[in-house]
């Protein structure tokens, strides 16, 4: 057995999740303790991509503090704030971001990034590209609202 499988448990499917589940425990067990760690879907590499058109629009016309960003900065800059990360002094005296791990967010949560980044923008004046209206509203109905 892998090290690490993962299993997607539906309402629908239940009972023949378990005996799947129920399976892949004993065969696991064989080689010896297996750990069953219980979880929400997390965010998409697909969901992943639709961020980008976002924070390529916010580096293009946004300058902060004094100057401009690249995509990937502003992907700091925003997930810290959105996450309320704590900033500590690096080893060569820079301040570094602890925590903001995107890739662990649920569905739920990155939708919840996504309207806090277009929040961020709209009071900034932004003119989102297509893609990034695209991927809000996208992400508007995945939310409910």
């Amino acid at each position: 057995m892998k090290p690490e499988k993962q299993l997607v448990i539906r309402g629908e499917h239940f009972k023949q999740s378990m005996a799947e589940l129920a399976d892949l425990i004993w065969r696991g067990l064989r080689a010896g303790e297996v750990v069953v760690t219980l979880g929400r879907k997390k965010r998409s590499n697909d969901q992943n991509a639709k961020l980008w058109p976002m924070l390529t629009d916010i580096s293009r016309q946004v300058e902060w503090f004094g100057r401009k960003h690249s995509p990937d900065q502003w992907k700091d800059i925003i997930t810290g704030s959105f996450e309320h990360c704590e900033f500590v002094p690096g080893i060569d005296g820079q301040m570094i971001m602890l925590g903001g791990r995107t890739s662990k967010y649920s569905k739920a949560r990155f939708c919840e990034l996504i309207e806090y980044i277009y929040a961020f923008g709209a009071d900034r004046q932004v003119r989102w590209s297509e893609p990034a209206l695209k991927a809000f509203e996208q992400y508007r109905g995945a939310n409910g609202n």
